[in-house]
């Protein structure tokens, strides 16, 4: 060995730089032993894997493009594929390299060729992959085919007016005749990719295709299946006789090891069930009900994944999984967001018949540590009392219990549970709530949607509640800090209790707090409800005062969540999609709109975008430290004289660039760093962007006093 090639081996060994390590990666990579070369390119893809950034190595890894080593060339090729788009002008210089190895004996480099060239996202290799790709389109091993099928789908992102002038869809429509089975998958997630690309069905599909695709299903690895059971579920047809050929061909794939599959062929299935009889359809609900547990076996996050798209198959046809209530009970090693879902699952199989087991098991979970767990639990109780009447009075009495364990978290969402139960049952368990309510006071509990509904509790019982004056008092004392919510209830409250149990004290307090709602609350929504209030106890007639303010709300039949009819519809397509997991169609999340015309963002506008805001963000905060930096290094002046000078200017609200030389000098800096990373100049940096505008208690006093 010679004794250089030595030398940089045992400084390898023992990390010894000599001038930097990307030095010694193109001293690597020009030398003329070809192994070294070969160890070279290794560890440049291994610091390019670890985030290192090795773009300067560029054409020193181009050199070596041209070689018969299979390995080689494919880490050459995934170094270009990943440093593209900085190089687009020497990245041309490998086209040559590609064309040539598409044309290569061996099928590997045919294939491993079209896949580099589709990969490398620059424009200018379009022209150059045309050719290339209408002949390994019809190459004869079908590796290759089925690899330059999805380059379609690549080609047509870049340039789609190409993409239909060559014919390439149409080859894409002849290739679902191929005899390769894989080939045929590819093809159909190629057609199926561009037409959400393009907003068109370019996948036409029909008995005939059908047929094709069905025989092919059984012959596929698992994710041509997943590909080939996602256009079986967009096909539509009112036969008969194709619906149960179809049902018949894809139930097989229920018993997959795969989830993906399986939710796959649970998708096809439940599209075609509305086209059936009922004694299939109630046959093949009991049939689909087994797959759907047996997901649950699986890792939490594909559990998770599983069990949100139960969720959407029970809002479809709520007795499926009625029988399997306890598989979806709550293991101990759950982790919380498997615990929540599970819980939510769970109040939705409830029946009758398994009510009291499932009230048993929330009991044992309402007991348990974790607080979001506890108060899901909680809920989930008073959901099921809703729900199911025969239960009701057993589940008021866990509440009851919970409620003697005075633990403050349970307090919150116990207040919120009794009020929805006595919305459901207005008088029957009065007697145990005001129980409850006698020992609680406004201290007691802290979140907003607790304290409004016990404030609720008030107004609509209020004959019922001891020491109701003290409690207002107290009500109307910490009015002003309460959230906008809480005062919301406080005011119907108090304007229910004057008209059911007035008293002076009450008509006292009343006054009050509509002083308080119209002249000091700054919500718009207080006020404004505070003046109609106002308005209607102004007039004389009581009848109206009471039909307006006293109207009783309708019986609450269930408080559990519920998709609306068209975004159900929606989301039985999404499933075993990502929109399944958001409860959200695809076009929500994965295309954005901006602006009035509704016009597509691109990926790149939405980073300039980004870009030129956190520019703006950081030289305001630049300028706010310089701003700061100098009134702390100004040691000549007193503490008065630093006070009242700035005092002076909130009063005057200087605009920052002109506060100060330095800063104007800083964002000068700033502006020449910033140029060129965005592609709109950035815009000046106001005195409203660059610091808070101060606070002027004036101007906020005359406004309340407009109203």
């Amino acid at each position: 060995m010679p004794p250089s090639q030595l030398e940089r081996r045992l400084r390898r060994f023992f990390n010894i730089p000599l001038k930097g390590e990307n030095s010694e990666f193109r001293s690597g990579l020009v030398s003329q032993y070809p192994d070294e070369r070969k160890d070279t390119i290794q560890r440049v893809i291994a610091a390019m894997t670890v985030g290192k950034d090795v773009s300067a190595l560029f054409p020193d890894v181009l050199k070596n493009i041209a070689t018969h080593d299979l390995e080689q060339k494919k880490l050459v090729y995934l170094y270009l594929m990943n440093y593209a788009k900085t190089n687009p002008e020497l990245c041309i210089l490998a086209t040559n390299t590609f064309v040539q190895d598409s044309e290569d004996p061996n099928p590997l480099v045919r294939a491993l060729a079209i896949r580099t060239m589709g990969c490398i996202r620059v424009d200018k290799m379009v022209d150059y992959l045309a050719i290339p790709l209408k002949r390994t389109l019809k190459d004869d091993n079908p590796y290759v085919r089925k690899t330059a099928a999805i380059c379609v789908a690549k080609m047509f992102d870049l340039n789609s007016k190409m993409c239909i002038e060559q014919g390439f869809l149409d080859t894409l429509m002849d290739m679902l005749n191929d005899s390769n089975q894989m080939v045929v998958a590819n093809a159909i997630s190629t057609l199926l990719e561009i037409s959400k690309m393009s907003d068109s069905n370019l996948l036409k599909m029909d008995s005939k295709i059908t047929k094709k695709l069905l025989i092919t299903l059984n012959e596929c690895t698992e994710w041509g299946r997943i590909s080939i059971l996602t256009a079986l579920a967009d096909y539509d047809t009112n036969d008969s006789t194709e619906v149960d050929h179809i049902i018949d061909k894809v139930t097989p794939q229920l018993q997959h090891e795969n989830p993906a599959v399986v939710l796959s062929a649970i998708k096809v299935i439940i599209k075609q069930l509305d086209k059936i009889s009922n004694e299939r359809r109630e046959h093949l609900q009991r049939r689909l009900a087994s797959p759907l547990c047996s997901l649950l076996s699986n890792p939490p996050e594909i559990q998770f994944v599983a069990l949100r798209n139960i969720r959407i198959i029970l809002e479809r046809y709520p007795e499926m999984l009625s029988n399997d209530l306890q598989v979806f009970f709550v293991k101990y090693n759950d982790p919380l967001y498997l615990k929540l879902e599970k819980i939510d699952i769970l109040v939705r199989l409830v029946t009758t018949d398994n009510a009291a087991l499932l009230l048993a098991e929330l009991r044992e979970y309402a007991m348990e540590v974790d607080i979001e767990v506890v108060n899901r639990s909680v809920n989930a109780i008073g959901q099921l009392a809703i729900k199911i009447e025969q239960v009701s009075k057993k589940a008021v009495e866990v509440l009851y219990e919970l409620y003697m364990n005075r633990s403050t978290y349970v307090l919150e969402q116990l207040i919120i549970v009794i009020q929805n139960i006595l919305r459901r049952y207005p008088t029957k368990y009065l007697p145990t709530v005001i129980t409850v309510i006698a020992d609680l006071n406004f201290d007691d509990l802290s979140t907003p949607e607790s304290l409004s509904s016990y404030i609720w509790i008030l107004g609509q019982y209020c004959k019922q509640i001891p020491h109701l004056e003290d409690r207002l008092q107290t009500m109307a004392s910490q009015f002003q800090e309460m959230d906008p919510l809480v005062q919301s209830a406080a005011l119907t409250a108090i304007v229910k209790i004057n008209l059911t149990k007035s008293s002076p004290k009450i008509r006292q307090i009343l006054q009050q707090i509509l002083n308080e709602a119209t002249t000091k609350i700054e919500n718009a929504d207080v006020r404004d409800k505070a003046y109609i209030y106002w308005r209607i106890l102004s007039t004389d007639d009581e009848k109206l005062q009471k039909k307006v303010i006293l109207k009783k709300l309708p019986i609450l039949e269930s408080t559990i969540e519920k998709f609306s009819a068209p975004l159900l519809r929606q989301l039985v397509d999404e499933i075993s999609n990502l929109g399944s997991v958001y409860y959200k169609p695809g076009a929500a999340f994965v295309r954005l709109r901006s602006g009035d015309d509704g016009a597509f963002v691109d990926n790149a506008t939405l980073q300039s975008k980004r870009l030129e805001e956190l520019q703006q963000m950081a030289k305001s905060e630049i300028v706010n430290n310089a701003v700061k930096a100098e009134n702390l290094l100004d040691f000549d002046e007193s503490a008065e004289d630093r006070q009242g000078a700035q005092e002076e200017q909130e009063e005057e609200k200087i605009e920052v660039s002109a506060s100060s030389d330095s800063a104007a000098n800083i964002l000068d800096e700033l502006s020449d760093l910033f140029s060129g990373l965005s592609t709109q100049p950035a815009k000046n940096v106001s005195s409203s962007s660059a610091s808070p505008a101060p606070h002027n208690s004036g101007n906020h006093e005359d406004l309340l006093n407009l109203f």
